[in-house]
């Protein structure tokens, strides 16, 4: 198991991961059309903007969650 001192890094990596998977696979499928090429394509362009999804969720999250703490109202 993972120390949760490493919760945000974690929720980082996991939600960067799929969000870019997601977009890049999105943006090559209307860029290129499905073709025989389409999932190298997306394989290549997914390993190059995860790690620049990670670094800016990971970076600019804190300041993301205190704004939207600011935009919502406490519970109860």
């Amino acid at each position: 198991m993972i120390s949760a001192r490493y919760a945000r890094a974690v929720f980082s990596l996991i939600m960067s991961g799929l969000m870019s998977c997601i977009v890049t696979g999105v943006a090559t499928a209307k860029a290129i059309g499905f073709g025989p090429n389409t999932l190298a394509d997306w394989l290549a362009s997914w390993a190059f903007c995860w790690p620049i999804a990670f670094i800016v969720i990971l970076s600019l999250g804190p300041s993301v969650q205190r704004l939207v703490n600011r935009m919502v109202s406490p519970q109860g």
